[in-house]
């Protein structure tokens, strides 16, 4: 099955165009379905690093989208998102930190859609190549979190990540939804998985955040994820009829169209 690539930016030029070709190269064309760029009003030169690959003609499926006005990094992601056309998404930060070559094994670990096993796969960067002070505010953090939450991630703050596009157009959404998605998933009944990513140094610009901004932020939304996860329930169906119906009627919405108009077959990941 194909994966649509969303890319959220925000005054990345010097790192953008890099990452994108860096993505065409380490996912194989047969499944890459497109790269979506979501540019959430810069200022500087991303978006003529970007629009100069589309002209190229050398990168097939490269889209890009602009904010009209600066939303935030998980608008930006949802934008992208519901631009899709692919059932599954990956996602990467678009400073170039996140390693484009750790998206095929990230899909090895992700069940297909309709299927017994992880919906998200989240990245879990074991060796941070950031500051210190990072470093350490992102680890007591996900300790906080985890405290509260009970979700078990190691590395919530890990923008690589793949998932099933219509779980997450499901869960609720509200700015900085993008640091709660291990822990929304389970809310809803999804399975979650972690692997271990590639970490690397930023190459151009400045980070967007700082330790004191995020951890405002983190307190309040927490606040907020917590009440969330105590206040949703999601039954389990325990009888359907026809059992059958059903199944076909999920099965064909979510196996993807060929080119001439037939349904590809259950077990075609391509």
């Amino acid at each position: 099955m194909r994966v649509t690539v969303v890319i959220p930016a925000l005054n990345e030029a010097g790192n953008i165009g890099r990452l994108i070709e860096e993505t065409y190269a380490a996912v194989p064309a047969q499944r890459l379905a497109e790269v979506i760029v979501v540019d959430d009003a810069s200022v500087d030169a991303t978006p003529t690093e970007i629009k100069a690959l589309i002209a190229s003609g050398r990168l097939p499926g490269l889209r890009y989208l602009r904010h009209q006005q600066r939303s935030g990094q998980s608008c930006a992601l949802r934008t992208g998102v519901l631009a899709a056309t692919s059932p599954i998404i990956a996602t990467m930060d678009g400073d170039g930190q996140n390693d484009p070559k750790d998206i095929p094994r990230l899909l090895e670990a992700l069940a297909l859609p309709g299927n017994d096993g992880p919906a998200l796969v989240n990245g879990w960067r074991k060796e941070r190549k950031d500051t210190g002070s990072k470093r350490w505010a992102s680890r007591a953090a996900n300790k906080i979190r985890d405290a509260v939450l009970k979700d078990n991630c190691p590395d919530t703050g890990c923008g690589i990540k793949v998932y099933w596009r219509e779980v997450f157009l499901r869960l609720p959404f509200f700015t900085s939804m993008h640091r709660y998605m291990p822990a929304l998933f389970q809310t809803y009944g999804y399975e979650v998985a972690y692997v271990p990513v590639n970490d690397r140094p930023r190459q151009a610009g400045v980070s967007k955040y700082n330790n004191l901004n995020r951890a405002l932020v983190g307190l309040y939304d927490l606040v907020g994820v917590s009440w969330l996860r105590k206040r949703t329930k999601v039954p389990r169906v325990s009888e359907r009829h026809p059992e059958t119906q059903v199944i076909s009627d999920l099965a064909s919405r979510l196996k993807p169209v060929n080119d001439d108009g037939s349904r590809a077959s259950a077990g075609d990941k391509n």
